[in-house]
């Protein structure tokens, strides 16, 4: 079998040949972490991170600070095996580093949590028809799982926190895993959150969420590099009419998007990127070329931050589309070639 550290290259799902991946193919699994917690996990001159590579043999990182930012995203690349082993690890540092509390030697075992970060496409795949999956999830490795029900800003993914002991969410993680490696096709065009300082204005609402996404789309800079605050995706205010806005209340933000999923974003002679641009008020250009070797094209949104909004929920409604359309074509050439 081949070591845990050998596929962590850039080796996307698209790029295997076998319709269900097995367990052992690559898969990135992020998580929200606070930057108290980042700094545990980093360890002093990079010390505990590293020993962690060596020990699962995963490749792991953590997100650069950003200033006024209180969250940074980890990220663990490895088999399924050697991801839930880094997240059991990853745990067990965390609970050994947080203040002691009087506790009885009879007390049950430390529980905690960790919020991963699961593309809204996957929640499906974890959570099973009737809730049947993400039940038998629960059941057999003793953590319990909470789904957030909305997205996150700027992006396609949600949280899922999972809860337990070490060991339980090591488990939870390995089961998830093997999840979404089965269903990989859906996981295709997700737009990954980025903490920025726009998030602030979520963070007392939403849930612990979790995102996970695979190898190939693991990085993006769709970071959103704004000041002030603006409503959340769906507001009444993200659909107002928008008027000529004055210069001083411009906001830029910046999305990645995977670049087999641009065409459908820019519609034929570009009419659906014209008629996003007309409905939302902002201005939008798109890299000619990707920007990294992800392979994602930058998208630069301009406008107020009521028509911003507005316009990456009309852009995130075609991506969802348009993997809804192409899972649709591929089960129905699966078809095809069983008849």
């Amino acid at each position: 079998m081949p070591s845990d550290s050998s596929r962590h290259e850039n080796a996307s799902p698209t790029q295997s040949r076998s319709p269900s991946p097995s367990p052992h193919d690559t898969l990135t699994l992020r998580a929200l972490v606070s930057t108290k917690d980042a700094g545990v996990i980093i360890g002093k001159a990079g010390k505990n991170v590293a020993d962690l590579r060596e020990q699962t043999g995963v490749k792991a990182g953590v997100s650069k600070v950003i200033p006024g930012v209180h969250e940074r995203v980890l990220t663990v690349t490895g088999s399924v095996e050697a991801v839930s082993k880094a997240y059991n690890h990853i745990i067990s540092q965390l609970v050994a580093s947080a203040p002691s509390s009087p506790i009885s030697t009879s007390s049950p075992p430390l529980h905690t949590s960790i919020r991963l970060l699961i593309s809204h496409n996957l929640m499906g795949t974890i959570i099973g028809r009737s809730g049947l999956k993400i039940k038998a999830i629960q059941d057999g490795s003793g953590a319990r799982m909470v789904a957030s029900k909305e997205m996150l800003p700027q992006s396609t993914e949600r949280i899922v926190e999972v809860q337990g002991s070490p060991e339980a969410i090591g488990r939870a993680v390995e089961e998830i895993g093997k999840c979404l490696l089965e269903d990989w096709e859906r996981g295709q065009g997700t737009v990954l959150f980025h903490p920025g300082p726009n998030d602030e204005r979520v963070g007392n609402r939403r849930a612990h969420s979790y995102s996970s996404s695979y190898t190939g789309s693991r990085r993006g800079n769709g970071d959103a590099n704004t000041r002030g605050r603006s409503p959340p995706p769906g507001s009444p205010n993200a659909h107002s009419p928008v008027s000529t806005p004055p210069a001083a209340n411009l906001r830029t933000q910046n999305i990645s998007i995977p670049s087999d999923m641009v065409g459908c974003i820019i519609g034929r002679s570009g009419t659906k990127i014209t008629e996003i641009r007309r409905l939302s008020g902002s201005k939008i250009s798109i890299a000619k070329a990707p920007h990294d070797e992800t392979g994602e094209r930058m998208f630069t949104i301009v406008g107020t931050p009521e028509a911003n909004e507005k316009a990456l929920f009309l852009l995130y409604n075609q991506l969802e589309s348009e993997k809804e359309r192409r899972v649709g074509r591929e089960a129905q050439q699966q078809a095809d070639l069983q008849d």
